[in-house]
């Protein structure tokens, strides 16, 4: 069985710009298998929690990754506790696997949130309004409510909060039967310091 053609690459430079453009593509594209990563937080308990999010945005010169939370969430907690985060993500059909090590910054009542709560979709809104707050113990699974109507949407956005995570390594694994390829990404004073790994 052959491979379907895919790009292969032959320096360390061609992977961090793959990196980059499949980052910025997966913010565009809903259908994308990097859209939905899971990120891994510490929990208040010392223990991992993992959790996929979707992402919202990717700024290349930053490099950084952003999604959106509510602020009543536990991973809120988790984060102003410990700032440190992963993601993984995976694209089965591309066969890459991406990791990112990131110190990540919330953000709430903040030029950073306005613009984030002002780009969000209505649909995507009405999360931040439910009562209870998201993890709260139920007696019934429906015994919660989302609001109906612009105002309760709105008064949403109290709960909202945009989460702005600085990479500061990358790890990339791309699958073949030809030979697998990874490479890790650090960053420096300078830039980006790439190395070959063995995969």
């Amino acid at each position: 069985m052959t491979e379907p053609d895919a790009f292969v690459p032959a320096t360390l430079e061609d992977v961090r710009a793959d990196v980059f453009a499949r980052l910025a593509r997966a913010v565009k594209d809903r259908r994308s298998a990097l859209h939905t990563p899971v990120i891994a937080t510490r929990g208040l308990d010392g223990h991992m929690k993992a959790r996929v999010v979707v992402l919202r945005a990717f700024d290349p010169e930053a490099v950084t990754l952003r999604f959106h939370t509510d602020l009543r969430s536990k991973k809120i907690a988790e984060l102003e506790a410990d700032p440190q985060i992963a993601f993984a993500f995976y694209d089965h059909q591309a066969r890459v696997q991406i990791r990112a090590e990131a110190t990540a910054r919330i953000h709430s009542d903040d030029a950073v949130e306005e613009a984030a709560w002002t780009a969000s979709l209505q649909m995507s809104r009405v999360c931040y309004g439910v009562i209870p707050g998201p993890g709260t113990p139920l007696d019934d699974a429906d015994d919660f409510n989302l609001p109906d109507d612009d105002t309760a949407i709105a008064a949403g956005r109290a709960f909202f909060s945009a989460v702005l995570c600085r990479i500061e390594a990358l790890e990339y694994l791309f699958l073949r039967h030809a030979g697998h390829r990874r490479a890790r990404f650090t960053r420096t004073a300078e830039g980006w310091s790439g190395q070959w790994l063995t995969p």
